[in-house]
């Protein structure tokens, strides 16, 4: 039962900040997350692959976790996308906001911006967001437009003069809107990501796709040589449909991934699968979440909460998008997360309505012990399926007193013992699955 060995795979989402960011936040993150249990936590310095194909587009470190009875080594892999993003983000401003509008009417018009709607109503805002600011900074860049044409006129300026001299002042001042307000409107990035995810869902980001192959290729391969007792693929933000073309990509890879080996699960957090999903043109996509939906040999964890404006909540990623499987359906098992649990009321309160805050702490330390705790995930010794049937237990593991502790360790061994007997194969079944 106790994990001594794990390997995680971290999927990152659409986000510029590469692997130096990331693993700084970590760093930060883990030293809260040992103080808050008591728990000694050591974490090695990030290192590239070997060089390759792989050479730049990952890197890992080691983190040593130690607590009352037990220790435990994980493995971790970033999976970097920063390059990609980057470039992206580079685009000319006029180019990003044509094609960004250019594609959100084309949503609205085909429908499926109100799909949107119907399936999350906040998400749908925020993805509007971008638009609003866009409007109104252009009705102020108009109205400057205005105030100069009305003063040439008065000045006795030509018409054609008043007209260019308008326009130039309309460009020049809403350019300097969008590039000096993007710090606090994230205007561009954010319909860079608009551009991105419709772009993806309907393959036209072959580099992508490409990296996605060669990721799907590196868990085939850490599966099959790891002497890890379970393999976590972590997809965070849009880092959930990343991670879930990987994971379906691995299993046409090698159909028995899972069914020998570690056991594999995708933990997905703060997803947003139908900005992908609900394309009409994203059908291969869909056909990769029902094989996954349908797949015994790997469990898919899904953990979503109210309070994060940019993730679909509630949402089922399968029936969400019109899949019928029926009696087969084993993933995913679905978990709210309530941030306002975990975290301290004055700092719940400070942060509330910082959406990009809201939404990383799915991937940060708790400041209060309790079932959902990324870094116990990444770290601690119970395997993520058993943390997830048993929270009131895994919980005692780490808040209770030492008869607590025992009886915890009891109550999820004869868990698990259940859960294997259930099936005489050792394959998981829907009687052995979380929940």
């Amino acid at each position: 039962m106790r994990v001594q060995h794990r390997h995680v795979i971290y999927v990152q989402g659409y986000d510029p900040r590469g692997l130096a960011q990331y693993y700084r936040m970590f760093r930060t993150e883990l030293r809260k997350f040992g103080r808050l249990y008591g728990l000694t936590t050591t974490v090695g310095r990030p290192k590239e692959h070997a060089p390759g194909e792989f050479a730049h587009e990952s890197a890992g470190w080691t983190i040593e976790t130690s607590g009352d009875g037990w220790q435990t080594k994980t493995n971790y892999d970033f999976l970097r996308w920063e390059d990609l993003i980057q470039r992206d983000l580079a685009a000319p401003i006029w180019r990003t906001a044509i094609h960004g509008m250019l594609i959100y009417w084309g949503l609205v018009f085909s429908g499926t911006m109100g799909r949107f709607w119907r399936a999350h109503w906040r998400f749908a805002t925020f993805i509007s967001w971008p638009h609003f600011v866009l409007l109104n900074e252009a009705i102020w860049s108009a109205a400057a437009a205005w105030l100069v044409a009305w003063g040439l006129k008065t000045l006795g300026v030509h018409g054609f003069l008043v007209g260019c001299a308008a326009a130039a002042v309309f460009i020049a001042a809403l350019g300097s809107l969008v590039k000096y307000t993007e710090e606090r409107t994230y205007l561009l990035y954010l319909m860079a990501d608009t551009i991105f995810t419709w772009q993806f869902s309907h393959g036209n980001r072959p580099e992508w796709d490409a990296r996605i192959d060669r990721f799907a290729r590196h868990l085939v391969k850490v599966a099959q040589n790891s002497d890890a007792q379970e393999i976590v693929l972590v997809g965070h933000s849009s880092g959930s449909f990343l991670g879930s073309e990987i994971l379906a990509r691995a299993l046409k890879l090698d159909p028995g991934l899972g069914r020998r080996g570690p056991r594999i699960v995708l933990l997905t957090l703060g997803g947003n699968m139908p900005i992908v999903g609900f394309h009409k043109a994203a059908a291969g996509f869909r056909d990769n979440l029902r094989r996954l939906a349908t797949e015994p040999s790997i469990d898919w964890i899904d953990c979503q909460s109210r309070k994060d404006v940019m993730n679909f909540y509630p949402f089922d990623p399968i029936s969400g998008h019109g899949i019928d499987v029926g009696g087969a359906k084993l993933n995913p098992t679905i978990v709210p997360v309530r941030f306002r649990e975990i975290i301290r009321p004055e700092h719940y309160n400070r942060f509330r309505w910082k959406f990009f805050r809201v939404h990383f702490q799915f991937v940060m330390a708790n400041e209060r012990p309790h079932a959902y705790d990324f870094f116990m995930i990444v770290c601690g010794p119970v395997p993520l399926r058993e943390r997830v049937a048993q929270p009131a237990a895994t919980l005692a593991l780490v808040d209770g007193d030492p008869t607590t502790r025992e009886n915890a360790w009891k109550t999820l061994d004869l868990g698990q013992r259940s859960a294997i007997s259930a099936s005489s194969d050792g394959t998981p079944t829907a009687a052995r699955r979380i929940g």
